[in-house]
């Protein structure tokens, strides 16, 4: 219930690639999914899902429901599919159903039958539901087919076309299971097509179903001499205005992954407007996966890669206590060495306010923004006669409003339990009135004042140490890293035989050096980087190797799950 807070940067810290998909197709799990649904238009609803998974040609798990729409079925499509109303009148809802269906095609390349349709309907319900879909990468057998199949062997590319011409063991019958079955006969018949002409892996399946232009494929040489490990690529243009960074990229095989860019299987038509302006392409190599991502958070605020979707500067917000005789709460761009308390950072604006509304839900502080005086009292506002205010304006209850602050400053400084047992005291209230959607509005607020509160207190548990030395096993090896104030002074690894303590040392010599941040308690650097070094940090199996400071967030400033 209610809108969730935006999520801390994920414990992967490269961006996709085409080394993570670039399996043989032998060993690739596909999810051939199908809907039935009420009609073609966005505002449709689902009414059947059917989804098999295989892998190695055999079938290794199906789904399959009836989805109760919440809207008639027209005619025509009973017509069609035979599923009518009394069928999916008992039926659950798709939201009943959603979270299952994620978990049955995670880690799945997806495949579909014309797979913008059914991909598009799953893209909406993923949005309208409030998930993330696990499964970016999809297959469609109409434009395989379509490449696979001469147009003179079959008069079209439906899905009961191709099922007579590849004899599939079962024919397309209008109802989801029955064509998602079809369909994973027709995709390992044409896989055996391709295999004869030297199609092994899911990036050349890719590669063979698509066209590029020759312009493009003409700059493959320029991945030859790059470097074939971990690290950062950057496209660059050289032009009469001085060079420009186009695109920066991470991948753990750097000329593996530029020698993509050359190929069809970058489809993105931003991407090969990118690298027909390019004139060429660079590497940083880094040792790490997180040294990685932070070169590339770097360079992207640095010179604001047009290409890059993430190139502008995040606007963050901070909720605080304001420092004048009589104080309030003010929503600021920046935290300032100014003795105020602070939550906080947010996303936006609106984030910020709906956080500083969770607060006053559980301290009575002044709403309006006038600046008072201590010694020259005022006539109380409306808000005041209608007890909405604590009316310190007129100078009656100073020490009262004093101590609320006090108290306010003491939350926002890691004890939030007052504001989360006032929100949901409220929230209890409302809904025994049946006012949910007030009630939803109080826990959205409320989520969102405690995802500020932590966030701020992965922040400064960073940036108050002035050192900080950890090591996380990957395989065979060991990844180091040196933590400076939140920001990353440097990297290492430790290879199999290494001494991880050695290696550290030996990083530590060669670390950057690092100046304590004008702002105590806040990152020198970006508050992405110190997030992208939090989420690191707290992975299972980091070891502190020596530390400086203390690392730890107050004890009630955890998050909670209030379903």
């Amino acid at each position: 219930m209610g809108a969730r807070p935006p999520s801390y940067p994920d414990e992967n810290l490269y961006q996709p690639t085409i080394d993570d998909i670039d399996t043989p197709l032998i060993d690739t799990t596909f999810c051939v999914i199908d809907l039935e649904t009420t009609g073609t238009s966005h505002e449709s609803r689902i009414t059947e899902i059917g989804a098999v998974k295989v892998c190695a040609g055999e079938v290794i798990g199906e789904f399959h429901t009836l989805i109760n729409p919440n809207v008639p079925i027209p005619a025509f499509i009973t017509s069609l599919t035979g599923i009518t109303n009394a069928d999916v009148r008992s039926a659950p809802m798709l939201r009943e159903v959603f979270a299952s269906l994620i978990e049955f095609c995670r880690g799945c390349v997806m495949v579909a039958h014309n797979a913008r349709f059914d991909m598009g309907f799953i893209a909406r319900a993923s949005t309208g539901l409030g998930y993330e879909w696990p499964a970016s990468i999809h297959l469609d057998t109409v434009a395989l087919a379509r490449h696979i199949i001469p147009r003179n062997e079959v008069k079209n590319y439906r899905l009961e076309t191709l099922a007579r011409y590849f004899s599939t063991s079962i024919s397309p019958t209008h109802r989801a299971l029955d064509d998602a079955r079809a369909t994973v006969d027709i995709l390992h018949a044409m896989f055996e097509r391709v295999g004869n002409q030297g199609v092994r892996t899911l990036h050349e399946l890719q590669h063979f179903s698509h066209t590029i232009s020759k312009a493009r494929r003409d700059k493959h040489s320029w991945a030859a001499d790059l470097p074939t490990g971990p690290g950062v690529y950057y496209f660059v243009r050289d032009a009469e205005r001085g060079r420009q960074i186009l695109y920066v990229g991470t991948s753990k095989q750097i000329r593996k992954r530029v020698a993509t860019y050359f190929t069809a299987s970058e489809s993105r038509r931003r991407m090969d407007e990118m690298v027909l302006l390019a004139t060429g392409v660079e590497a940083t190599p880094c040792r790490t996966a997180l040294e990685a991502a932070i070169v590339e958070l770097r360079l992207i605020t640095a010179h604001q890669p047009p290409y890059n979707r993430r190139s502008k500067s995040p606007h963050h917000t901070w909720v605080k206590t304001t420092v004048e005789p009589i104080p309030r709460l003010s929503i600021v761009r920046k935290v300032c060495d100014d003795g105020a308390a602070y939550c906080g950072p947010f996303p936006g604006k609106q984030a910020a306010e709906d956080a500083s509304l969770a607060i006053t839900e559980a301290f009575a502080v002044r709403p309006c923004l006038d600046r008072l005086s201590v010694s020259t009292a005022r006539e109380p506002c409306a808000l005041a006669e209608m007890a909405s205010c604590p009316a310190p304006c007129t100078c009656t209850n100073l020490d009262s409003y004093d101590q609320t602050i006090d108290r306010v400053k003491q939350c926002l400084n890691g004890d939030i339990r007052e504001v989360r047992r006032r929100c949901l005291e409220t929230i209890a209230d409302l809904s025994e009135q049946y006012r949910y959607e007030e009630a939803n509005d109080v826990l959205t607020r409320l989520r969102l004042f405690e995802y500020g509160m932590h966030r701020k207190a992965r922040l400064m548990s960073l940036a108050s140490c002035p050192q900080i030395v950890a090591a996380r096993r990957l395989d065979q090896a060991w990844e180091i890293h040196i933590i400076r104030y939140g920001q990353l002074a440097g990297a290492q690894v430790a290879r199999s035989g290494e001494d991880p303590y050695r290696i550290a040392e030996t990083g530590l010599s060669a670390a950057a050096t690092i100046s304590p941040p004008a702002v105590e308690g806040m990152p020198g650097g970006s508050i992405e980087e110190a997030e992208l070094i939090a989420a690191w940090m707290e992975q299972p199996g980091v070891r502190l190797l020596d530390i400086e400071g203390i690392w730890a967030w107050p004890t009630h400033c955890e998050l909670e799950d209030l379903h």
